[in-house]
């Protein structure tokens, strides 16, 4: 089983399911071995118990991809409580799975190599600016979430070998080529079938609609039949960055150079490498390993060998203990002061002690320190000086609106006369359609106010960005109301025959279609009806010319032997339809098969075979799921 499981993992498509798998671990799991925790579990499998923390970290980063997926409409699903207990319980089911898989891997005795950990580190999104790996963006990262490089690295390491199931499941899955015929065989079957289709329309002039019916219908579903509410509103907006103010002149921006220089120094940087000895487990020993290696280099070894063969930075060290360009307040600052104290390219300290362990660093490369020119950055500069005379601006102007606008509630002129901005309005409008700004969840909540729509006053001042205010206020309002009888008489009538004639569209199927039953033939029935048989002599899946409902009646229907075999289909659109299956065509195959089609076929195969695994593992686990409705409400 370990060989299929190795053997599975080499796989492409294992490859593809490994990398998303590592990525949703390091995004969901990351800090799980910081603490205990002795909260109540929100799970316990096997005997072993998942923390509320776990819970409630995949439980935020799961509504963090939602919010990102749905944007702005998130808060309107997440209002649903039933959606989010939903979420929730495939948060847990998620912990259990993995948890499982865990256990499985420590059982198999899986492990994954320090090769394998590097790679994966190297090719994490995280820890890359641009296309590449930046070793000052993986430090700093893994320190972000208190991570040190050794116990990043098994972490990660815990989560590839729990990986290593999935893949195998999925990586190791294929088809037989007798599969793969059978599949595509039954994907680009053809079918010929004839079929005639009983329109609802033909059934118009026998349906009669009376008054007292129109009238019934709209007394049982007079909630069909509101008018939306609408508004006519009357707003201010002030924004920055339209105000004018007065030109910003070349003293100016010079002495706002002066000011400023600090912020156009480039300052020093220096491109190091190091070879790192970890103290952790026996500190004399690291000490005495790392003054050795600085032995070697005073007598003439190579600190890159030194660092690949050596050094306990296994991601540096494959690149001869490289760290890149630092600037000043970036690393520990033991290290800091030891690089910065090295002169000239080639110069290496003597052993540095840190947090992280012993250090010996080498200056590989220094850039001194620069300072932008006047003419390099006086463009900016003056668009700066621009930008903030504007903003002082407004906020004079929105201090001074603010308190015309509450002052002097019954109208807007004098808070528009303030600002130097127009009244605008619009005409009566549904909330749904009110246009740009008002369109905004904040100003519909003020809008739909008490205040504003009985008092009709003013609205406080509204904030819509940076820099960006409105002041609102209705100037009419309809409410929403049931529209009369008279102005929906003819909808409902219309819907009143379409339910008539459906149903005897229906009506009329069902009776031709006892007669083909009886013995009559599809042709002679149409005959008498005056109606048209349709052949369709090769009809596929992905049949578009032909209604969806027959489609798929047709593709179940069971092969016809001596006669045809006939079915009634009810269509969507109220139509209703008679079909009769003639014949089944199998495609023929092409010894070369498409080896996207092979693709398909076998990753569906493949998905369908994780799911079995999962509930495997599921039905021989001892799993207890507390009640957690509340939990991370």
């Amino acid at each position: 089983m370990l060989e299929k499981i190795r053997e599975g993992s080499q796989g492409p498509i294992a490859k593809v399911i490994l990398g998303a798998v590592i990525l949703s671990f390091a995004l969901a799991g990351i800090g799980s071995y910081l603490g205990q925790t002795t909260e109540q579990p929100v799970a316990e499998v096997n005997g072993i118990k998942i923390s509320q923390t776990e819970f409630n970290r995949a439980f935020q980063n799961e509504r963090g991809r939602l919010e990102q997926q749905f944007g702005e409409y998130f808060t309107q699903i997440a209002a649903d409580p039933n959606y989010m207990a939903q979420i929730r319980q495939g948060v847990i089911d998620r912990l259990v799975q993995q948890e499982l898989q865990t256990q499985l891997a420590a059982e198999l005795g899986l492990r994954v190599s320090d090769e394998s950990v590097r790679q994966t580190i190297l090719e994490l999104p995280y820890f890359k600016i641009g296309e590449s790996f930046n070793n000052d963006r993986y430090l700093q990262v893994i320190r972000q979430m208190n991570f040190q490089p050794d116990s990043f690295r098994e972490y990660l390491r815990k989560d590839m070998t729990r990986s290593q199931l999935v893949s195998a499941v999925a990586g190791s899955d294929f088809a037989l080529k007798n599969e793969l015929e059978s599949a595509i065989a039954l994907q680009q079957q053809t079918r010929s079938i004839d079929y005639l289709v009983v329109n609802k329309e033909a059934m118009q002039d026998s349906v009669v609609v009376s008054e007292q019916e129109i009238a019934d219908y709209y007394e049982l579903n007079s909630g069909q039949f509101l008018s939306p509410e609408r508004l006519s509103v009357n707003y201010i907006e002030l924004k920055a960055q339209d105000i004018t103010v007065a030109s910003v002149t070349e003293d100016d921006v010079k002495a706002y150079y002066e000011q400023s220089k600090a912020q156009y120094v480039e300052p020093e940087k220096r491109r190091v490498s190091h070879i790192l000895i970890d103290n952790s487990e026996d500190d004399d020993a690291a000490k005495a390993k790392a003054e050795s290696l600085l032995a070697q280099l005073n007598q003439g070894a190579d600190f890159a060998e030194l660092a690949e063969s050596s050094s306990d930075d296994i991601v540096s060290g494959e690149m001869g203990g490289d760290l890149e360009w630092i600037e000043r307040d970036v690393m520990d600052p033991v290290f800091e002061d030891a690089a910065f104290a090295l002169e000239n390219k080639g110069d290496y300290s003597d052993v540095i002690a840190s947090e992280f362990g012993y250090h010996i660093i080498k200056l590989t490369d220094l850039q001194a320190q620069q300072v932008k020119a006047y003419d390099d950055v006086k463009a900016d500069l003056r668009a700066e000086l621009e930008k903030a005379e504007k903003v002082d601006a407004f906020y004079e102007k929105q201090t001074e609106m603010a308190a015309l606008a509450f002052e002097i509630s019954d109208r807007l002129v004098d808070a528009a006369e303030a600002a130097g901005v127009e009244i605008k309005s619009t005409p009566l409008v549904a909330l749904n359609e009110l246009p740009e700004p008002l369109n905004s969840p904040a100003v519909i909540t003020a809008l739909t106010s008490v205040d504003l729509l009985e008092d009709k006053v003013n609205s406080e001042l509204i904030e819509l960005g940076n820099e960006h205010v409105i002041v609102v206020r209705v100037n009419e309002h309809e409410p929403a109301a049931t529209k009369a009888l008279s102005d929906v008489s003819e909808q409902i009538k219309a819907s009143l025959v379409n339910e008539k004639t459906s149903a005897l569209a229906k009506e009329k199927a069902r009776t031709l279609f006892a007669e083909v039953q009886a013995g009559k033939s599809l042709n002679d029935v149409a005959a008498e009806q005056n109606l048209t048989v349709r052949q369709e002599a090769q009809l596929t899946r992905q049949s578009y010319t032909v209604s969806p409902a027959i489609v798929t009646q047709a593709f179940k229907m069971a092969h016809p032997t001596d006669s045809a075999i006939v079915e009634l289909v009810n269509l969507n659109n109220g139509d209703a339809a008679i079909v009769a299956l003639k014949s089944v065509t199998n495609a023929e195959v092409a010894d070369n098969i498409d080896p996207q089609i092979q693709q398909n076929i076998t990753m569906a195969q493949a998905n369908k075979n994780y799911m079995v695994f999962i509930e495997s593992l599921k039905a021989q686990a001892k799993i207890n799921l507390p009640n957690v409705a509340q939990a991370a409400e």
